[in-house]
């Protein structure tokens, strides 16, 4: 999505979100933005929840090793804070960020700047997951990948947890999901 000057000059902001299931290559999306945005020499700025230590402390990794650099933050207010004059803001795991974060994503595109989210759509449950139903209201663009199950090869749209823990958030990688078509999700075995 290319952010063009209006009539007076001045860069229009808009919302893309990038959501599916866990291994549907929703990082691995972000980061091929963001990287076509530093090549373009456009000033980013790269956010995410500081819980999301999978992989690095800092950097976003997707599940195939790509990465790019970032900033662990505590909470969606510290994205405003830190934005800076960042033409462009990328922001992984965004299911994991407090109430907030629609509210300073919408903030961001009304200063003029593109915002790329990435995030699960749903929870392990096949509920929504935390605010990404509120960033999917307000965006401009979606994006909705899908995985391949891991059951029988069809299009995947569901997490489903190997592991019994019943917390909506717990950190993990194949160790703990794999990706499921509904028909094999519904068969929980």
């Amino acid at each position: 999505m290319f952010i063009e000057p209006n009539n007076s000059g001045e860069r229009r902001g808009s919302i893309e979100v990038i959501c599916g299931s866990m291994f549907s290559g929703k990082t691995e999306e972000l980061i091929r933005r963001l990287k076509r945005v530093k090549i373009a020499n456009q000033k980013v700025e790269i956010f995410k929840p500081a819980i999301d230590i999978r992989y690095d402390q800092v950097k976003i990794v997707s599940h195939d090793a790509t990465a790019i650099q970032s900033t662990p933050v505590e909470n969606s207010q510290q994205i405003l804070l830190m934005a800076g004059d960042a033409v462009v803001i990328g922001i992984d795991e965004a299911q994991f960020f407090d109430a907030e974060i629609a509210n300073v994503c919408d903030e961001l595109a009304f200063r003029g700047i593109r915002v790329i989210v990435a995030g699960l759509d749903m929870d392990y449950l096949g509920n929504p997951f935390g605010q990404m139903p509120n960033l999917l209201a307000k965006a401009d663009y979606i994006t909705k990948l899908h995985a391949i199950c891991q059951k029988c090869g069809n299009m995947a749209n569901y997490s489903y947890r190997k592991v019994a823990d019943e917390q909506q958030v717990l950190l993990g990688a194949m160790d703990a999901y794999e990706p499921r078509c509904r028909n094999c999700y519904e068969k929980k075995d």
